[in-house]
């Protein structure tokens, strides 16, 4: 008499022999590098999203983010990728993974609107021999203690039916070094068999998987590393502004200490911290922290500090106006870079989005110069009527003020040194003193 194979043999298989498909939901930073990643390991993925917009640009093999070639994703989708707003659909994958955004409510406490309402749609439609991974950056308990009863809510079991397990993502647009095939990916189950099963499916697509003990040890290593970067962002910041006090260079302060060979890390301050991770993801934890009774101070410093960045970036500017005779008020000022960070379209929390709502409450004349960003969608933060202006000679010479908020590489920073009446610099992009750059 034969046994029948368990859920967890039957799904083991599907990934031993690549015959599983593989469903992304959330096609952003996150999610759809990681679908094309699987397909591109001769997987069937299908990628869901609630922006039918998105969905019409990857049908007619269109990118979206500046470092995703149109022709990969025409390549994709005329291979094995499916995009579709369809959610029905959500029963036919094998594997589910979450990458929707975990932002932060107006109160500053962690909002997992979008991963519980995904949860529960998936929940709606779920089948025995899935597994669902949740990628989406969280605070140590979230895929225990709020998917797991819901996706047990219909009588399904997480260990037994189905598969449940936390794999953060590690993305970093923009990176041509490390991508979604060769940064190791951190798993951690339920069950056993959840981190099993977690193990085979990130280890099709990925060179190097590193399973954990638990999903709240994946969900901290994910918030530890994103700490480890604000703590340091904060700490250079804060020197930042004691160097200026100084009259030190502090970014040749830091690359003569990156000489060392041992024992540190150059961190570079900027004008406030940007991206979905390091301005948020701190703060999930320094939330969960309470319900224990610990107070995160090191955190919540590093988050004052990064915070405060663009008010300093704003007084070093209406000083530079000052001194050339002006006040922010009606001055006319071009902020370079709107994205959060170099060579990327990403406007997620870019402090340059603060700066220029800074200076235009002020009274400013505002407009910006992004290569990357030709006009400013509109986002959580609100809309916004400005598009990205041309640098000539006499556009740049007509600015009292010119604002380097973000170093795209593509910008012609000599023409600007050239005619600017005044430049002020968060990113250490000029080094040579010269009198009409400010450093901030």
């Amino acid at each position: 008499m034969s046994i029948a194979p368990t859920s967890a043999q039957q799904l083991a298989c599907k990934f031993d022999d690549r015959s599983a498909t593989i469903g992304v939901i959330g096609l952003g930073y996150v999610g759809l590098p990681l679908a094309l990643q699987f397909e591109s390991s001769g997987l069937n993925v299908i990628g869901f999203d609630i922006d039918p917009a998105k969905i019409d640009k990857l049908r007619a093999g269109q990118s979206y983010i500046n470092y995703l070639p149109h022709d990969d994703i025409a390549a994709a989708v005329a291979r094995r990728l499916q995009v579709t707003t369809d959610f029905e659909r959500l029963s036919e994958p094998d594997a589910l993974i979450i990458c929707v955004p975990t932002p932060l409510d107006h109160h500053r406490e962690p909002d997992l609107s979008y991963v519980l309402s995904t949860t529960r749609e998936i929940a709606r439609r779920l089948r025995p021999g899935q597994l669902v991974s949740l990628e989406s950056t969280t605070y140590p308990g979230t895929t225990d203690e709020e998917l797991r009863p819901l996706l047990e809510q219909g009588g399904l079991k997480v260990g037994q039916d189905v598969f449940l397990v936390f794999s953060p993502e590690r993305q970093d647009p923009g990176n041509t070094r490390f991508g979604p095939h060769n940064i190791p990916k951190i798993v951690g189950g339920c069950t056993p068999a959840c981190l099993e099963l977690g193990r085979k499916l990130y280890g099709i697509a990925v060179s190097q998987v590193v399973p954990v003990s638990s999903t709240k040890v994946a969900e901290l290593a994910k918030l530890l590393e994103n700490i480890h970067r604000a703590v340091n962002i904060g700490l250079v910041n804060e020197l930042k502004m004691v160097a200026d006090r100084m009259g030190i260079d502090i970014f040749e302060v830091i690359d003569a200490a990156a000489t060392k060979p041992f024992g540190f890390v150059p961190y570079y301050p900027g004008p406030g911290l940007g991206g979905h991770c390091i301005p948020i993801d701190p703060f999930y934890l320094t939330w969960k922290a309470r319900e224990y009774g610990v107070h995160t101070r090191f955190i919540e410093l590093a988050g004052e500090i990064n915070s405060g960045m663009p008010h300093w970036v704003l007084h070093k500017i209406a000083e530079a106006l000052n001194n050339a005779g002006k006040a922010i008020r009606g001055a006319r000022v071009l902020i370079i870079g709107i994205a959060y960070k170099k060579d990327v379209d990403d406007l997620r929390e870019s402090p340059a989005l603060e700066l220029l709502d800074l200076l235009e409450d002020r009274g400013a004349v505002v407009d910006y110069h992004d290569p990357h960003i030709p006009l400013i969608p509109p986002i959580r933060r609100g809309r916004y009527d400005h598009h990205s202006v041309p640098l000539t000679a006499n556009g740049i010479a007509s600015y009292d003020l010119v604002l380097v908020a973000t170093n795209h590489r593509a910008v012609d920073y000599a023409l600007l040194k050239a005619h600017a009446k005044v430049i002020v610099d968060t990113r250490g992009q000029y080094r040579d003193k010269r009198p009409n750059v400010v450093s901030a």
